[in-house]
Order: structure tokens, then C-alpha cells, then sequence
């Protein structure tokens, strides 16, 4: 079975790792740190704060946003829940912006048109969470011109995205937003094996997430309060913070695959030209990209329309699982879960995300994955729409 992503593992990662494993520090040694510096220094980003994974990252950018009950986020349909789940968590309201129908980022149309009746209405939002969709940044200059206008903070989701570059920078400067995360699941482009990051060019904000981060802990005496002579004078617990720390083992891994990133990278926009290529005569909408991005292709979906294809989309997806495919759906939109339909949210709120993914198909990609395989996979989409 060919899976749709897979994790690289090398010796040198093992290897690293287990000197971790030998050392003096487990959890919080040079590890994180240096781990940290390694996708800052990539990024270009002043700041760094490791966490256990990309949801602690949005969490605690949206806490040190401020982010509370009466403000409300605004985030893309087209996404893992972590996206808005992480306003939830603050006890603020959230709201989808629908996708354009060829980047399946943030649509700026839809986003123009949803602030200017928000302005009028009252109900705009605090912060902006953009997701960088398969690793393709969304329109940043465009956004960070509307966040100036309507004056909304702004968050990048780009769990999908690192390595991936937008207007000849990687994604992660922070030149267009407050704060970018990044996650580092095991089908991601570079692995933890759990992890995330958050990036920021604003010292009061990283200071902020690393306290969120570690139970609202600090050990910096400039912060802490006047207490009398010997009395929890090491450190004091300053706001209602999470246990979300990376641990050196964790960091290690990341660290030594960092130094494969351009390489992971590299492979996988090989592997999506050989896809453009491949499947370029075929009934099928292949991934378009923008001119001033460089997607980092964590997916590579395509789209199945039944008019079109003569096939729909769950045949097509039951064909190529069975000629041993592993492909993938990415994603319900979000308010259609049962938890957000709760709140409010109707099926058509948002119907470019829905026609997304009633045809969205990712298909295998990944830096292992072998040209025969790819090969395999060509033939069995072929073979799909052939039987229709």
C-alpha cells in the first residue's frame, strides 16, 4: 500500500536522538533551544517557542493576541479543526471566510466583501488565522493591506507550509503577520515526531507564548512580583498558563531534520511536476499556483468532478484504495463537524470549501516515495477514469 504521506527517517536522525537519550537532559536542556534557533535562523524570524505540537502553538498565539470571550477569529473552512478550535479554547467566537476556487487558500474577494459588511455591522474580527493549504501561502500582502485597514491581528497557519517560500521569503518571516506556526507531525514535511513552533518577530509576544507554554511560569525578575526576603523567589506563576514544552528528544529529531529541509523540499516539488506532467491530458484539476508562491507541497490534491470525470469522487477514492493507493480527503469544512453545526453553522455557509471537498483527492507525496510508485499511482488514476 502506498500511503499519501509518509515520515523520512535517517541514521543520523536515530542517531541524534539517541546521544539525546544519553545525555544529561530529557526535556527542557540546549536541545529545544537549539532546535528553535535552527527554524528561526531558516525563517529569518527573530523569535522562536517550541511546543508540543501545532495546536499548542495556535492556542497560545491566540493567548498572546489576547484573545478572549467577546472577540471573534476568522479562519479558513478548508482546514483541521485545530485552526478554530484554538479561538474556542480562548472562549472567543469563531467564523469562516470562504476559499478561492484555485489557490483553496483564503479567498481576499470573499474577505474584502465579509469586513466591509463586518465594519458596518460592528462585528469585526480580533485576529485572522490564514492557512497555508498544502503548503502554498495565502495572499499575504493582500491581507496584511486589509488587517491595516480594519486593524486585526494576524496569525499563519503554516503547518503545511514550512520550507515553502511567498514572494521570494519563506514562509515564517512574519513580515505580513503578528505570529506563524508551524507543525511537525510525522506526514508533515519535517518530523518530530510530535511538534510545533511558533515564530514572531515581537519580543513582548514570544515572551508571552513561552510563559503560556510552560504553566504561566516565570523565572524573569523584571516580571516577577515584590515578595518578601526569601519567599518564592525562583520563579512565580504569573498567568493561567498550559504544559505544552517540546522535549529535547523531540527537538533532536527536528533539529537533524532541518538539515534536510531544502532536500525533503526539493523532493517533493519534484514529485508534484512529475504529477503535473503525468496527469496534465487527464479529466481531472491538477493544483495551481501562484506566481509569487513556492508551495512546500505537503499535499497534492486533485479534483474530481463526476460530470467531468464520468467517475465520482468516493468511486474514484474506492478505486485507488483498491489498487493498493492510500489516498487521502483534506478537508471536511470545518462547521460541517457536528460540534460547529451546534453552534450555528449551516451546510452552505461557505460553498467553494464545500464543492472542494465533495472532488478533493490528495494523492501520495512525499520525499520517499519512489518514481515507480509515483508511476504505480499514475496508472491506477487512469485505470479509475478509464472504468467509468
Amino acid at each position: 500500500m502506498i500511503p499519501y504521506g509518509r515520515q523520512d527517517i535517517s541514521q543520523a536522525d536515530i542517531d541524534a536522538v539517541v546521544n539525546v537519550l544519553i545525555s544529561d537532559f530529557l526535556t527542557q536542556g540546549p536541545t529545544v533551544p537549539a532546535f528553535e534557533k535552527a527554524v528561526t535562523s531558516f525563517c529569518g524570524a527573530e523569535h522562536g517557542i517550541a511546543v508540543s505540537n501545532a495546536t499548542a502553538g495556535l492556542h497560545i498565539a491566540c493567548m498572546a493576541l489576547d484573545v478572549g470571550p467577546g472577540d471573534t477569529v476568522w479562519t479558513s473552512p478548508n482546514t483541521f479543526v485545530a485552526s478554530s478550535n484554538s479561538a474556542l479554547y480562548c472562549g472567543a467566537k469563531v467564523d469562516f471566510v470562504d476559499i478561492d476556487p484555485q489557490t483553496y487558500n483564503i479567498s481576499i474577494a470573499r474577505l474584502t466583501e465579509k469586513l466591509a459588511y463586518a465594519a458596518r455591522d460592528g462585528r469585526l474580527p480580533k485576529v485572522l488565522i490564514p492557512v497555508h493549504h498544502c503548503g502554498q501561502s495565502c495572499d499575504m500582502k493582500a491581507i496584511r493591506r486589509l488587517a491595516d485597514e480594519y486593524g486585526f491581528r494576524i496569525i499563519e497557519d503554516a503547518a503545511h507550509a514550512i520550507g515553502a517560500f511567498y514572494d521570494g521569503a519563506p514562509v515564517g518571516t512574519c513580515t505580513y503577520s503578528d505570529i506563524t506556526v508551524f507543525s511537525f507531525h510525522p506526514v508533515k514535511i519535517i518530523t518530530t515526531g510530535e511538534g510545533g513552533l511558533a515564530v514572531t518577530n515581537d519580543s513582548a509576544l514570544a515572551e508571552k507564548m513561552r510563559r503560556f507554554r510552560s504553566h504561566g511560569i516565570t523565572s524573569d525578575r523584571s516580571v516577577m512580583e515584590a515578595r518578601p526576603e526569601n519567599e518564592i523567589w525562583n520563579y512565580q506563576q504569573m498567568a493561567l498558563g498550559f504544559n505544552y514544552r517540546m522535549t529535547d528528544i523531540h527537538a533532536a529529531l527536528g533539529l537533524s531534520q532541518m538539515s534536510r529541509l531544502t532536500e525533503f523540499v526539493d523532493a517533493r516539488r519534484r514529485i508534484a511536476v512529475r504529477y503535473d506532467a503525468a496527469l496534465a491530458d487527464l479529466p481531472i484539476t491538477l493544483p495551481w499556483q501562484m506566481p509569487e508562491s513556492n508551495s512546500s507541497y505537503h499535499l497534492y490534491p486533485v479534483l474530481v468532478d463526476q460530470d467531468r470525470c464520468g467517475v465520482s469522487q468516493k468511486q474514484f477514492y474506492s478505486a485507488l484504495w483498491g489498487g493498493g493507493v492510500a489516498v487521502n480527503l483534506h478537508y471536511i469544512p470545518v462547521y460541517l463537524q457536528p460540534y460547529y453545526e451546534k453552534l450555528g453553522f449551516k451546510r452552505g455557509y461557505c460553498p467553494v470549501a464545500e464543492r472542494y471537498f465533495q472532488q478533493a483527492i490528495s494523492l501520495p507525496i512525499f520525499p520517499g516515495l519512489a518514481d515507480s510508485q509515483q508511476d504505480c499511482v499514475v496508472q491506477q488514476i487512469r485505470d479509475a477514469l478509464q472504468a467509468a
